[in-house]
């Protein structure tokens, strides 16, 4: 069994008062999820965060708060692994959808469109957490 540490986000904006969230979609759209990935060496978990949400949705944020951490197995290549994702709360302060190759597409959202769209319990889990931090 590996172990496998990630961490990533929840980039969100307010639009005419309705908050809105950035989902990204892999497989042609078969699987919708939340931008994250591995934490390389010498990297925090917030610059990763940082890092794979600019990398896989193309827009700025800044963080504004922890979310907290998820742990999953999966089985890759006959493989084992257990991860532990560790999730950030980031604001959208620029910039234009335009994700990298490994992302089908990214998509704003508003939260009951999002939770629908969500493929895992875990991310919807973590969104729900999110709209609790953002709405105070």
């Amino acid at each position: 069994m590996k172990r496998v540490f990630s961490a990533g986000g929840i980039v969100y904006k307010k639009e005419n008062g309705i908050i809105k969230v950035l989902l990204i979609s892999t497989k042609d759209e078969k699987v919708w999820g939340l931008p994250k990935g591995i934490i390389e060496k010498g990297e925090t978990a917030e610059e990763t965060a940082l890092r794979e949400m600019k990398e896989e949705t193309g827009v700025d944020v800044r963080i504004v708060d922890e979310l907290g951490e998820v742990s999953y197995w999966f089985v890759m290549e006959g493989e084992k692994y257990f991860k532990t994702v560790k999730y950030f709360l980031a604001e959208y302060t620029g910039g234009q959808i335009n994700p990298d190759w490994e992302i089908s597409s990214a998509e704003w959202f508003d939260i009951e469109e999002a939770l629908q769209k969500l493929t895992y319990k875990t991310d919807k889990d973590i969104l729900k957490k999110a709209m609790e931090k953002i709405n105070g």
